[in-house]
C-alpha cells in the first residue's frame, strides 16, 4: 500500500478523510493547541481532531482561522459530550461547537460515548444535521458492535466512522471487522497507548530493527490495517516526527 501524509481514506457517503490527523486531547486552550496546529499543519497533516469536552475548540478555531491552508484542504472532526446527548441538546451543542471553531460546517461531528437511553435521539440529531449540510459526515466513538446495530436498525443513516481505543494491546479485531463489513471507518485514538509503547520492550527491538522509533511502528501498523490515527502531542518534533512514517 503507497501511503503518504496526503493518503486518505473514502468514507462510505464519498467523502475523503485524511488517515493521519492530529489530536488535541489535553492541549491547552490558548497558545499551547493554536502553536500544535500549526505545527501539524507545517509538517502537511490536514485533519484536526477535537471535542467540546476537551475545551479547547475556541484555540483550534483561533488557529484555523491563521493558517494559509483553505477551509476546504482541512478536515476537522468535533465531538458531542454526554451531557449534552438527546435530540435537541445535541442541536444546542453542535451550534456552540461550530461558534466556537468559528467555521461554516464540520467535516465530521461524532458521539463522544455512547449514553443509553440517550444515543439513538442523539444520533437522529445528527443525521438532521448531515442532512442539512452542516455536517460532511457523522460517526460516533467508542461504540460497541450492539450499539452500532442499534443505531442502524433504527435510523436511516449508518455511522460512517467509529473511533475507538486502538493498539497493539487493545486490537478489539471483532469490533473492527464488524466496522468494516458495515463500510464504518475506524480511527485509532491512544494510537501510542498514551505513550506507554516506549516502555514495552518489543517496540524497542523493532524499531532498532527498523531504523525508526516506536511511534513510528505502531502508527505505520495501524495505517497498514487501514485504520485512520489521530495520535496526540503539543511538542513540534514529536508531531513532526509522529508523520514520520511513509
Amino acid at each position: 500500500m503507497k501511503l503518504d501524509i496526503g493518503s486518505t481514506t473514502v468514507l462510505a457517503n464519498g467523502v475523503k478523510m485524511p488517515l493521519l490527523g492530529l489530536g488535541v486531547f489535553k492541549s491547552a486552550d490558548g497558545d499551547e493547541v493554536q502553536n500544535a496546529i500549526k505545527y501539524a499543519s507545517d509538517a502537511g497533516y490536514r485533519l484536526i481532531d477535537t471535542a467540546s469536552v476537551y475545551g479547547n475548540e475556541k484555540g483550534v478555531g483561533e488557529a484555523i482561522s491563521e493558517l494559509s491552508v483553505p477551509r476546504e484542504e482541512l478536515f476537522v472532526t468535533s465531538k458531542v459530550w454526554n451531557s449534552d446527548q438527546g435530540y435537541d441538546k445535541t442541536l444546542q451543542a453542535f451550534d456552540l461547537s461550530l461558534s466556537k471553531l468559528k467555521l461554516d460546517y464540520l467535516d465530521m461531528y461524532l458521539i463522544h460515548w455512547p449514553v443509553n437511553g440517550k444515543y439513538l435521539d442523539t444520533w437522529k440529531a445528527m443525521e438532521k444535521l448531515y442532512k442539512e449540510g452542516r455536517v460532511k459526515a457523522i460517526g460516533v466513538s467508542n461504540f460497541l458492535q450492539h450499539q452500532l446495530e442499534d443505531i442502524i436498525d433504527n435510523t436511516s443513516v449508518i455511522p460512517m466512522l467509529n473511533q475507538i481505543e486502538h493498539h497493539p494491546w487493545l486490537t478489539q479485531p471483532d469490533l473492527v471487522s464488524f466496522c468494516e463489513s458495515r463500510k464504518i471507518q475506524v480511527q485509532a485514538w491512544a494510537p501510542l497507548m498514551q505513550g506507554k509503547i516506549f516502555d514495552i520492550k518489543l517496540f524497542g527491538q523493532l524499531a532498532e530493527k527498523y531504523g525508526k522509533s516506536p511511534a513510528h511502528i505502531v502508527i505505520r501498523w495501524n495505517l497498514q490495517k487501514g485504520i485512520a490515527v489521530i495520535p496526540k502531542s503539543v511538542k513540534q518534533h514529536r508531531i513532526v516526527d509522529n508523520a514520520q512514517v511513509f
